[in-house]
């Protein structure tokens, strides 16, 4: 599961990149309770904050650029794993660079076509808050060919796989190279299970205590739903949305614990 407790290989840090960071901060704060804590830069939209805690940064692109939720992942050495990903297929689409707080990031694609970051904290570890309301719980790949993407993440970050079973088929779980049992953080997926059949990408998915009144909060505010509310068993209720520029996302109400 995901929590606050980093080690190597996990997401720690996730950032949206839209034109409007203000009107993301409206967005966002109807669905989660966020609050934007403006950043300084032109490109630095800020940090979205929930109760106190920093959930989620935002980053300013042109108008007329994609937009997209990046997940980041936990590494001592950023660039060289960069260089992994050169040999392992994947491209480098942003090298290394320090934030303001003394974090070095760069930003790659693999060799399926997702874009996802590596990250070496600095002065803050990540997120302040996961696994809670209104805050990343979880991350799933979606991929045109999932043991190919297993065999890239664990040459570049030293990810594990195992499959899980369930009514109606298996599920490819990830998590960091030799990590406790429950250090579980997302999954792959294939891409023919997308339902809007999209190009690869990493999808975040936030915790929320009602599924179906986010999901027409969302609506209501310019947003879209993909995949309306619904129920996965033993996994909870979920819905995958997108924000007025088009970012997708996710938002599940988990289901209760089984004792």
């Amino acid at each position: 599961m995901l929590t606050t407790r980093f080690v190597n290989g996990a997401p720690d840090w996730i950032e949206v990149g839209v034109p409007d960071p203000d009107g993301a901060a409206s967005f966002y704060g109807a669905l989660f309770g966020w609050r934007l804590r403006p950043g300084t830069g032109p490109a630095d939209g800020g940090v979205f904050e929930r109760d106190g805690s920093v959930v989620a940064g935002a980053r300013t692109v042109p108008e007329g650029e994609p937009t997209a939720w990046t997940v980041y992942f936990r590494g001592p050495d950023p660039e060289a794993a960069a260089e992994v990903s050169r040999r392992s297929r994947g491209e480098v689409l942003r090298p290394a660079e320090r934030d303001a707080e003394g974090a070095v990031t760069v930003l790659l694609r693999d060799r399926g076509g997702a874009v996802f970051g590596v990250r070496r904290p600095g002065r803050r570890a990540g997120v302040e808050a996961a696994g809670v309301p209104g805050a990343l719980c979880w991350t799933e790949l979606y991929t045109a060919d999932v043991a190919a993407a297993a065999a890239y993440y664990r040459a570049v970050l030293g990810l594990d796989t195992s499959v899980v079973t369930f009514p109606g088929g298996v599920y490819t779980c990830v998590e960091p190279g030799g990590a406790e049992e429950d250090a579980v953080f997302g999954g792959l997926a294939s891409l023919a299970d997308d339902p809007v059949g999209t190009a690869p990408h990493w999808l975040p998915y936030f915790a929320v205590p009602d599924t179906d009144a986010v999901v027409g909060r969302a609506l209501e505010r310019g947003g879209g739903a993909p995949l309306p509310a619904t129920d996965i068993g033993g996994v909870g209720r979920l819905a995958r949305l997108t924000d007025p520029w088009g970012a997708r996302f996710a938002v599940l109400t988990p289901a209760p614990r089984q004792e």
